[in-house]
This record gives structure tokens, C-alpha cells and sequence, in this order.
């Protein structure tokens, strides 16, 4: 779902501040739930700002520098490690995954049958 425009944004607590209609009329005249009309309002209570939220993220890789270099040591002294026994030596708290998107990034190729 997209956000919401600003522009749609500063008319509804305009709306809401004049006093003259109902959360619902709002609602019904902008085309917006008036759950959302709460959550706005409640927004510019606690922080002052009606802007949207950031959406998505970036999380930083588990294997990064030293450890990714690791990776590749192990690898190299192991060709046909599982990428469980690669984590499990690499002695980085994380999931199979993230071993697996480490591979991706040094462009390696997993066999998947033996």
C-alpha cells in the first residue's frame, strides 16, 4: 500500500482542527478510514509531525569484513562443507541464510546434490 501524500495528510487534520465535521465525514469526504485519521492525529500528538513513517530498511550483513573473509578461508579449506558446518565455523551467531546471501555476495555457486 502507498503512503499517503502529504498535500491528503495536511488537509485531513485541517478538517479534523476546524471543528465542523465528524472523524467519519472526514473520512467519507476524503476517502480514508478514520482508523488512519486516529493514528495521524495520534502521531502529531506525540511527536509533532504528520510526515510518514519510513518505510522498509536496510539491515547491515551478518558477514561483513573479518568475517566474511573467514567465509572464504573456510571454504577454500573446505569445498563440500554444508552451509550449517560453514556457520558452525565460522563461529558467527546467525542463520543458514545469511550464510547463504554471504555466498551470493562472493559469488559462489552451491551444489545442491551430492
Amino acid at each position: 500500500m502507498k503512503t499517503y501524500s502529504m498535500d491528503l495528510r495536511k488537509r485531513v487534520v485541517a478538517a479534523c482542527d476546524t471543528g465542523n465535521w465528524s472523524r467519519q465525514e472526514v473520512a467519507d469526504r476524503f476517502g480514508i478510514s478514520t482508523s488512519w485519521i486516529r493514528r495521524l492525529l495520534q502521531r502529531r500528538r506525540e511527536t509533532g509531525s504528520i510526515e510518514p513513517l519510513q518505510r522498509g530498511g536496510y539491515k547491515k550483513p551478518v558477514f561483513h569484513g573479518k568475517d566474511l573473509e573467514k567465509l572464504q578461508k573456510l571454504v577454500k579449506q573446505q569445498p563440500d562443507a554444508t552451509l550449517e558446518e560453514l556457520r558452525d565455523r565460522s563461529g558467527v551467531d546467525c542463520s543458514i541464510m545469511a550464510v547463504h546471501r554471504a555466498f551470493q555476495r562472493l559469488d559462489y555457486r552451491r551444489k545442491k546434490r551430492r
